[in-house]
């Protein structure tokens, strides 16, 4: 069974996004790393989407994410111009009026991760695992974490083989020594915004066949 149309819409425009996000990349040797992926992840989507469906909601969580991240990917994370579009649309800087003193955006996406993953998270425990609602929230928060750290495992072990400027391009720490933690910290405070919303009993959802555990 393929999946719902919205879902196929999604999975359409990740893929779309890869080639706007790799042509013209402003800085192209470590496109691979952060494109690269995504191709693979549609693929493995759509295949794992006919063999354990999940609901339009949380399809459309996860391909935001994928979206932002490929936005993100066409300058590296660390260093989207968000100030300088600030200061050309509105006249002031961003980074000056909240007292930023480094590029935030890869702040944004880590918290991102967290806000987007819940919601999938909880219902694929919910749904394929047996877990009642507030064990699968549970299951959510520690796996919001653990996916933060394998990631910034996966980060230090890779640019352990890079240049300097490339290692710094791609992980984004800006100097500071405590980016890591922060990292796993905003994805954390990222899941923690949606509990309210996603401890609450869903309604059923459509695009799932049978019962439906959202």
């Amino acid at each position: 069974m393929r999946p719902p149309a919205v879902q196929r819409w999604w999975l359409l425009a990740c893929l779309a996004g890869v080639p706007l996000s790799a042509v013209g990349a402003v800085y192209p040797p470590n496109t691979w790393l952060q494109v690269g992926p995504v191709v693979i992840g549609v693929v493995l989507g759509w295949w794992a989407l006919r063999r354990w469906p999940l609901s339009d909601a949380s399809v459309g969580w996860l391909g935001a994410f994928i979206l932002l991240h490929l936005f993100a990917a066409r300058w590296t994370y660390s260093s989207v111009p968000y100030d300088a579009w600030g200061q050309a649309a509105f006249g002031f800087s961003i980074d000056n009026a909240l007292g930023f003193e480094r590029n935030m955006f890869d702040r944004l996406v880590h918290f991102a991760s967290g806000l987007c993953f819940a919601r999938p998270l909880v219902e694929i425990g919910m749904r394929y695992a047996g877990l009642t609602r507030r064990m699968a929230i549970v299951v959510m928060v520690l796996a919001v974490l653990a996916i933060g750290a394998l990631y910034e495992i996966f980060e230090w072990m890779l640019t352990i083989g890079m240049n300097a400027e490339a290692a710094d391009r791609y992980n984004g720490q800006q100097g500071d020594m405590f980016d890591a933690p922060k990292d796993m910290a905003l994805a954390l405070l990222g899941c923690l915004t949606v509990l309210p919303w996603i401890s609450a009993p869903q309604r059923p959802d459509r695009s799932l066949p049978g019962p439906s555990a959202s």
